[in-house]
């Protein structure tokens, strides 16, 4: 019955992957062991669940049936093991996390000692990335995401808010002069973030309700510490998250804050995971364990900085 139960689980991994190589990548194992460990289970059904030629993979009819009814197994054998793991109150098992990469290093990476120390059956594995990760694709139980979650096949609970603010350093103001509104920044160099929704537009407070000023400049970067490097060594005014820059940057004078009056709207901090019947003692205990370390965090607690949410803020 193990032997069964296990070609189930990879059977529905490989069609949630797309691949057998996606599968034995993610399972540290090989292609052709997971290619016998679903033809076992066609065997014993006695059908083929699968079409496959040398460049793509894609479901028979059964192959169809057969998955919509082991989601429903293995979601019940889940919950079940769930409720064991519930009542003995020792979560279990890997957790599987991902996060942007300078996120991770600051804000998730120094707090997992206390966390894995607090609960000594779960392992992490924690995948760091500023690229959107496919949470199902990639078999990912939990990502922890700045900005708007607008992704309607994932549940997001907020455990936390972080705000930006717009810098440059001394040097580079003393060359192009500092801006007093917004609307100079238009003739300022201005560090591009790629990975930002809003794109090339920086949305600000203004006395008559938010504004969105249209912002260009000679370098982009596609993550945080890129903009960040950008702007000590001068290349313009950045447009960056609180939680990115040491206190002692902004107090020693070589970094100034620019533009307070029109501050930036504040961003969630989000726990995202994909919509299921249950969630299973480990997400839940990492996401409780986040929640209550960011609200003690000044720079990530959801009571400092609680606003109307970004809608143009993007999701990392």
């Amino acid at each position: 019955m193990s032997d069964l139960i296990s070609q189930i689980k990879t059977f529905a991994r490989v069609v949630e992957a797309g691949s057998f190589s996606s599968v034995a990548a993610e399972q540290n194992s090989s292609q052709p062991t997971i290619s016998r460990q679903v033809a076992a289970l066609e065997e014993h059904l006695g059908c083929r669940l699968f079409h496959r030629t040398t460049r793509s993979l894609s479901l028979t009819d059964d192959g169809h049936i057969f998955y919509q009814h082991a989601l429903q197994s293995l979601e019940s054998l889940k919950l079940a093991e769930d409720a064991v793991g519930k009542r003995k109150g020792k979560p279990s098992g890997t957790l599987r996390m991902s996060c942007a990469v300078v996120f991770g290093r600051l804000h998730i990476i120094p707090r997992l000692a206390q966390f894995m120390a607090n609960n000594p059956n779960v392992a992490v594995d924690l995948r760091m990335n500023d690229q959107f990760s496919d949470l199902i694709e990639e078999g990912i139980d939990l990502s922890i995401r700045v900005g708007e979650v607008t992704d309607p096949n994932m549940v997001s609970r907020q455990i936390g808010t972080t705000r930006r603010i717009v810098v440059a350093s001394k040097a580079y103001l003393a060359k192009a002069g500092t801006p007093q509104t917004p609307n100079d920044l238009r003739r300022h160099q201005c560090i591009v973030y790629s990975r930002l929704n809003a794109g090339a537009n920086w949305r600000f407070n203004a006395p008559q309700g938010p504004i969105n000023i249209p912002i260009q400049g000679r370098y982009t970067a596609n993550n945080t510490e890129g903009v960040r490097t950008a702007i000590i060594q001068g290349l313009g005014i950045g447009y960056v998250p609180t939680w990115h820059f040491v206190d002692s940057e902004l107090e020693n004078g070589d970094l100034v804050a620019l533009l307070q009056d029109w501050q930036p709207h504040p961003q969630p901090i989000s726990a995202v995971y994909p919509c299921r019947h249950y969630l299973a003692p480990k997400v839940r205990e990492m996401i409780d364990f986040l929640a209550a370390e960011f609200a003690a965090d000044p720079m990530l607690q959801p009571a400092k900085y609680t606003t109307t949410p970004n809608h143009n803020a993007g999701v990392r």
